[in-house]
């Protein structure tokens, strides 16, 4: 049974707001800044004492300098509480400066990992994971992260000292007093829980419907050559308009509840002021507390509630920070290609003797997990250095299957491959990826310049080499009549320049690696008859010499093979030369007979 695909909606679910595993795990990356982050703690704690000082300044001042007329003390008391404000200044802005530094560097840490994870993963993982999603784990799930580590890990410290503390002073000055300024803690509590509840769902809501309009804007704007030759503009802007309106409606929501909680929060902090200032009045005019003391719990009271609101805030983060990790470490954690600890190297003088020894290969069981849905069944063939061999089919008689293994792109479910002899799922992959050129149908280059694309960045390939392998395909015709030559600056994917020319810079770029086997997949399928004269010439000087294998609809291109293979259903039905083949009148003369009565009509409504 094929695996089941999970939809962009699903992948948005939430987990619990607090797994100690996960939590455990993301605090690794802490590991090499342990001790910024200790001196970010620092400042942290610091920063909350320096806080309780400006409420105890002002008690100081109201109940001993201000009545004793003490000049000087008051003077004192001035500075120490402009002091305060400074320190608290300069602990504000480190502690900022800091924690912020150790999220980028975290998030520098996870995305580097990640790609290099991505690098690693087989071609099958890409075809189970659309690229929307994997460059969501790259992207919005690491800035997720980036909060939880800059505004939440580290200052939930400072949140929660910072609540104890101010306990502590109150009841140090008055637990009376203390007990009536905590008395509305119930009713903040039962605020809070409201709030989280209905948040978290939001928070889903948007999550959800965010990802719904990120896959439509990627496959509509994919698709605009469609939209627009068919006219569905408008079809397309109100499907957008009903996408988007759910989302504005999440949104509004989300708003809708933060509207609600901080003014409760603040109503709930007003009401304990007002508890302060008629329970503590009633207690100053029977002599009991101060003035001063009434005057540093008002500032402590409103101190107290700001941590709270933080807190709640910090909630939602951390719930959104596990589902971000859950991802992120299911990604990190899918199994890679197996390697052998000791895999074996490849001979001294490689010669690029491929055999297929009873090779079957599936991409998925049936429905009914009785079996294999076989692709290849027991394909055997060898192909002796320096030779070439050809291998034609129907559309999904496996061609393009036979490639994927040599290249280790999937594993054989039975039989073995071997390159001069040594069985290639003991190799190293890239190592015999380096001895292997291959040129696809779909080339794909990058949005760099020409000569990137045709070296890839490999330092041993000079300018020169460079332009030795284009000569040698005849791409530098099309080069040179680019603005900027090796150095035009090629747009996504390639697309400013034609299909043609595309596959040219792609028969440079495996000419330039010089592979000791090559691999054409239908290479020249997108060139025209009077190029792929053009390039005949060059394609019979890279591969000789090499072992090669090519694929090709079209037989005319194969008919110089020094052997054919003919796949039918996954199976090797006939094999031999082209003469041999036309002979036997099978599979091979039928496809050859109908491309070239197709070519004979083609070309005579040409003439016409």
């Amino acid at each position: 049974m094929a695996p089941r695909v999970a939809t962009h909606h699903e992948e948005e679910a939430l987990g619990k707001a607090y797994d100690a595993r996960l939590m455990s795990r993301l605090l690794r990356y802490l590991r090499p800044y342990r001790a910024r982050v200790l001196f970010a703690i620092a400042l942290l704690l610091t920063g909350a004492l320096v806080e309780l000082a400006g409420p105890w300044i002002t008690r100081l001042a109201l109940d001993d300098a201000i009545p004793a007329s003490d000049r000087r003390l008051l003077l004192i008391l001035v500075a120490a509480y402009f002091a305060s404000l400074i320190a608290a200044f300069v602990l504000q802005y480190g502690q900022t400066l800091l924690t912020t530094w150790l999220g980028q560097s975290v998030m520098y840490d996870l995305r580097r990992e990640i790609f290099g994870k991505l690098q690693r993963l087989d071609i099958a993982f890409f075809d189970r994971n659309p690229v929307g999603r994997l460059m969501t784990r790259v992207t919005s799930d690491v800035e997720v992260l980036n909060e939880l580590f800059s505004s939440g890990v580290v200052t939930v410290f400072g949140d929660v000292f910072t609540l104890c503390m101010i306990v502590v002073a109150m009841a140090v000055m008055d637990w009376r007093l203390a007990l009536v300024t905590l008395a509305v803690m119930p009713f903040v509590f039962i605020a809070a829980m409201a709030f989280r509840s209905r948040i978290r769902n939001a928070y889903r809501d948007i999550r959800v419907r965010l990802a719904r309009i990120n896959a439509y804007l990627q496959e509509h704007i994919s698709g605009m050559a469609v939209i627009q030759l068919f006219r569905r503009e408008r079809d397309a802007s109100e499907r957008f308009r009903r996408v988007d309106q759910h989302y504005l409606e999440a949104h509004l929501r989300s708003i809708t509840y933060y509207a609600l909680f901080f003014p409760v929060i603040e109503l709930l902090t007003a009401i304990s002021l007002a508890t302060i200032i008629v329970y503590g009045g009633s207690r100053m005019l029977d002599g009991a507390v101060t003035v001063g003391i009434i005057a540093a719990f008002l500032q402590y009271a409103r101190r107290f509630f700001r941590p709270i609101q933080d807190l709640s805030e910090k909630y939602n983060m951390l719930q959104g920070a596990m589902a971000s990790s859950e991802r992120i470490f299911k990604l990190l954690d899918t199994p890679e290609p197996a390697v052998r600890s000791a895999a074996r190297p490849f001979p001294e003088g490689a010669r690029g003797r491929i055999e297929f020894r009873n090779v079957w290969f599936a991409y998925r069981r049936l429905e009914d997990d009785s079996d294999w849905d076989w692709i290849l069944r027991d394909i055997s063939f060898t192909v002796e250095p320096g030779r070439r061999i050809a291998i034609v089919g129907h559309t999904g008689a496996g061609k393009t299957s036979l490639v994927s293994l040599l290249m280790r792109f999937y594993e054989p479910q039975r039989g073995r491959i071997l390159f001069d002899g040594v069985p290639i799922d003991e190799c190293d992959p890239l190592e015999l990826r380096d001895h292997i050129g291959l040129v696809l149908q779909d080339v794909f280059l990058f949005s760099r310049d020409v000569r990137y694309n045709i070296r890839l960045g490999r330092e041993s390939i000079d300018r020169d080499a460079v332009r030795r392998a284009a000569e040698r395909v005849g791409a530098d015709a099309f080069i040179g009549h680019l603005p900027d030559g090796f150095d035009q600056a090629l747009g996504e994917r390639g697309t400013s320049i034609s299909t043609g020319e595309r596959q040219l810079l792609s028969f440079a770029r495996a000419l330039a690696f010089d592979p000791l086997v090559l691999v054409l997949d239908e290479a020249t399928s997108s060139v025209d008859s009077a190029l792929e004269e053009r390039i005949e010439h060059a394609l019979d000087a890279l591969m000789r010499g090499r072992t090669s294998i090519v694929i090709a609809h079209r037989l005319s291109t194969v008919q110089n093979a020094d052997s054919i293979l003919v796949l039918h259903h996954g199976e090797v039905c006939e094999h031999g030369t082209h003469e041999q083949l036309l002979r036997r009148e099978g599979l091979y003369a039928r496809l050859y007979e109908l491309q070239f009565a197709g070519a004979s009509a083609a070309a005579s409504i040409a003439g016409r």
